[in-house]
């Protein structure tokens, strides 16, 4: 059961690496030093609740959450987030994996932890060209708070609740295909 409840960890925080790289990363760092312990992270990735560690991505969050309210940078901001965000997904997800072998749980995170970071940056990368094309940048400041606030909410359920987590994440990749991918197009009224 540990296996899966970590598993589960692993995919929300891959998720929410999709909204955001470093939010997920941070909140990491912060559940990992907490006294209470709500989240214990393999042998390996230590260094993720590390002082250092915890001051980059504290910064790096900063600056990327920033910079996706300056119109026309958030589109290029997507463009180098994609491989970043699912590096980012594998290593959140083969972190919070533990008592499994090295090929399993890398296989995992690889493929569960890359392929749910990819399909939610897909997701956010869409809409946020879809928002700039239809409203010519002014609606992304408001994508852009949405996603920052949905990455820390998803990072959290993933640490403290992480079937409620896994759940969202499901809701989530349906309702954003169905919404983004299968639009269809306005019908003319008659008049």
């Amino acid at each position: 059961m540990d296996t899966v409840l970590s598993l589960l960890i692993g995919l929300g925080l891959a998720a929410a690496c999709g909204f955001r790289v470093f939010v997920p990363l941070l909140i990491m760092s912060l559940a990992s030093r907490a006294q209470v312990g709500h989240l214990a992270l393999g042998p390996h990735f230590a260094w993720i609740g590390s002082t250092p560690a915890l001051i980059a991505f504290s910064v790096a969050t900063v600056l990327e959450i920033a910079g996706y309210y300056i119109p026309w940078v958030d589109n290029l901001l997507d463009t180098v987030a994609t491989p970043t965000a699912i590096v980012a997904g594998i290593l959140v997800t083969a972190s919070a994996v533990t008592d499994m072998s090295p090929f399993l749980k890398w296989t995992l995170a690889v493929l569960a932890g890359g392929g749910t970071t990819a399909v939610f940056q897909g997701i956010t990368a869409t809409a946020r060209h879809i928002s700039s094309f239809t409203t010519g940048g002014l609606g992304n400041p408001v994508l852009a708070t949405a996603e920052a606030g949905g990455s820390a909410l998803l990072a959290v359920l993933a640490i403290t609740v992480p079937v409620v987590a896994f759940l969202c994440v499901v809701w989530l990749i349906w309702f954003g295909v169905r919404k983004l991918l299968f639009r269809r197009p306005p019908t003319p009224r008659a008049a």
